[in-house]
């Protein structure tokens, strides 16, 4: 198979970056966890205690993705792997409000397309159909009921230690999806020729193999 690049967007809890890992796997390709990326950022600004130049913040940022075979992906911020602070819930409820910064969308958008100018990636985000690769080769916009990603959610916080409960993380997904689609910058949407794939209800295993099966009609 040619070289090919996949963007999978979709809201906050939908499976992207589960299925986007698998799908790299399967396709012996590169996974790029994006929002990795801006919850990088995020860590920093609130370390530095919800700075509001997002300029120099930006400025002063070294920041780089490196894999580990058994860890995964690891993200590298200012020579410091921050990797296991990012699903922390402070992190999660303030990394909206960080990305819809211009400096800090610049900044990430830049890194991505570089990442995937020699191909073979996949890249999972909110804006990666749209904006960071609208040439990609397959996009697919992930959806998935509020109750079904409060669900996933808390569950994946039971199994970081995280404490959480389901009717508050429902509300706090309604909020950032209604954040993330209506900032000004790169908000959440889907491309006109992406493919929609709701997950509800549906094995990680189930989506995966719609998401294969797409790949293979690509000519």
């Amino acid at each position: 198979m040619k070289l090919i690049n996949i963007a999978l967007d979709g809201p906050a809890a939908a499976g992207k970056s589960t299925i986007a890992k698998r799908v790299a796997a399967q396709l012996s390709m590169i996974y790029v966890d994006t929002g990795a990326m801006y919850r990088a950022i995020t860590y920093k600004y609130l370390q530095q205690n919800k700075t509001e130049d997002f300029s120099q913040l930006i400025d002063s940022s070294e920041l780089s993705l490196t894999y580990d075979e058994e860890k995964g992906q690891r993200v590298i911020l200012d020579n410091y792997d921050v990797t296991d602070f990012l699903r922390e819930n402070n992190v999660t409820n303030n990394v909206s409000f960080v990305a819809s910064k211009e400096a800090v969308r610049t900044f990430a958008v830049k890194k991505q397309q570089e990442l995937a100018a020699q191909k073979g990636i996949v890249m999972d985000g909110r804006d990666i159909g749209t904006v960071v690769l609208p040439d990609a080769d397959l996009k697919v916009y992930m959806i998935a009921s509020v109750e079904e990603r409060a669900m996933r959610r808390q569950k994946d916080n039971e199994q970081r230690g995280i404490d959480s409960n389901v009717e508050q993380l429902k509300q706090e997904i309604a909020d950032r999806d209604n954040y993330d689609m209506t900032r000004e910058i790169s908000p959440l949407k889907k491309a006109d020729d992406a493919i929609t794939v709701d997950t509800t209800g549906k094995s990680i295993e189930k989506v995966t193999e719609e998401i294969l099966s797409l790949v293979t009609e690509i000519k």
